[in-house]
């Protein structure tokens, strides 16, 4: 997830639909780091694979794949959209909201391409770092620390921008979609899941991204369309996973909850109730789950 902000301010942001808490917002964009951060994340996963039978001087990227594929139907998702894109070994990829790097070092890893992660958190850009280097993919992947809506890279930089689950926390999707097709070389690809608004009404809280309503800013899929084209993106392929997804939570609810080497040491002491909100709003329809391809015009 998109999440180094050591200073705080204040920015104001307009929402393309109406949002939960009206069409202008204020966000502290430190409250989104604070979310995520946990202190001695990297500390934690060790022990939990050590705990699990791993060597941690020997890990290879597999090792990690029960913590680092921080979104809905991890691996799996991930492997469906390099298909979808057409993720080749020379291609080189941003993935945008890149966490602890799972993704990353899955594609650098499998197709062998070249990936550089950017993220709002900066712990998760130390711990992604440190794991890339422990499994040596240090040469393919790379990671910084840095804000999704003012990407510090030249334009036409990457043939392909990634990210999956990363945009819930962000309100100006306008700036972030016009930075993505910045960045991206012409002819290159967008390549994303997203959460969405479903049509049941507002989510339950708390959830994977966010403790309250004004922490998340859900679109729903025709405004999503609206805001790629409008940034100059021509929508290419579309898939609705949500039947997948609510399935995936139904198939690993009990081992989501107690997994030692899991999303919940990214989320803390909530992530139960988290989990248990996510999976009831995809099956209510207050979200849905939708993976996209959409090519820079």
């Amino acid at each position: 997830m998109v999440s180094p902000y050591s200073r705080r301010y204040h920015v104001v942001f307009f929402c393309a639909t109406p949002c939960s808490r009206g069409a202008a917002m204020i966000i502290d964009k430190s409250s989104v780091e604070r979310h995520y951060t946990r202190g001695d994340l990297l500390e934690r996963i060790l022990a939990a694979l050590a705990a699990t039978g791993k060597d941690i001087d020997a890990l290879v990227a597999a090792d990690l794949s029960p913590v680092d594929e921080f979104h809905t139907r991890g691996r799996d998702a991930t492997d469906e959209l390099a298909a979808l894109a057409g993720i080749t070994a020379d291609l080189h990829v941003l993935d945008v909201g890149s966490g602890i790097g799972g993704p990353a070092r899955h594609l650098a890893s499998q197709p062998g391409c070249r990936v550089t992660g950017i993220d709002l958190t900066a712990e998760f850009v130390r711990t992604a770092t440190a794991l890339s280097r422990r499994v040596g993919l240090s040469d393919r992947v790379s990671f910084v620390a840095g804000d999704a809506l003012d990407l510090p890279f030249p334009a036409g930089s990457f043939d392909v921008v990634w990210t999956q689950h990363a945009a819930m926390n962000i309100a100006d999707r306008p700036r972030l979609y016009a930075e993505m097709h910045r960045v991206l070389r012409p002819g290159g690809r967008l390549a994303l899941q997203d959460v969405l608004a479903g049509s049941a009404g507002p989510p339950h809280f708390p959830v994977p991204w966010a403790r309250r309503p004004e922490e998340s800013f859900l679109v729903d899929e025709t405004a999503q369309r609206r805001l790629l084209a409008g940034a100059g993106f021509t929508v290419r392929d579309c898939r609705d996973v949500t039947g997948t997804a609510v399935d995936w939570f139904a198939a690993r609810r009990a081992r989501l909850q107690s997994m030692p080497l899991g999303m919940g040491l990214l989320l803390g002491d909530d992530f139960p109730a988290m989990i248990a909100n996510q999976e009831r709003n995809l099956v209510e329809g207050r979200v849905v789950v939708l993976q996209a391809v959409a090519v820079r015009d």
